[in-house]
């Protein structure tokens, strides 16, 4: 990640774009109206702001349920010491939306989604492979939606 610090101008990228992205001929252009400056400048402005890492991606949420897919949360326990490199082995693959650090014995929490469960148990095997660690799985057995907005 780099040292760029994101302006007011990103984090009201950010802060628009999570509620929604316009489906029009020209999306960027609409939310550069919304925001006073130019297409170019957000589409620039995302790309810079995915590169530096301020960004871990961009890009629509599905619901694999409905769309026939498969999706788990997933943990593992990290040693202190490997934990960027295993982040960065987790990350690697497609099927991983995100992943996060937290204060447990189970550390390293993800989500990942799959055209099939198969699909998702196959991802599961590669990385306990990859990173020598079990990851334990907790599949969805409920969906609430909690509305989260992130201000950056």
């Amino acid at each position: 990640m780099s040292d760029h610090a994101p302006d007011a101008t990103d984090r009201a990228i950010i802060n628009a774009l999570q509620g929604g992205f316009p489906v029009t001929d020209r999306p960027f252009a609409e939310v550069a109206s919304w925001l006073n400056t130019d297409e170019a400048d957000v589409i620039a402005r995302i790309s810079a702001m995915l590169d530096a890492g301020m960004l871990s991606r961009f890009g629509p949420m599905y619901n694999m349920d409905r769309l026939g897919g498969a999706i788990t949360l997933a943990a593992m326990s990290v040693p202190a010491d490997r934990f960027d490199a295993v982040s960065e082995q987790v990350n690697a693959h497609r099927e991983v939306a995100h992943n996060y650090e937290r204060d447990h014995e189970l550390n390293m929490w993800f989500v990942a989604a799959a055209e099939t469960r198969s699909g998702i148990d196959a991802l599961i095997e590669r990385i306990e492979a990859e990173t020598g660690l079990p990851v334990f799985q907790f599949p969805k057995e409920r969906e609430y939606f909690i509305g989260l907005r992130l201000q950056a």
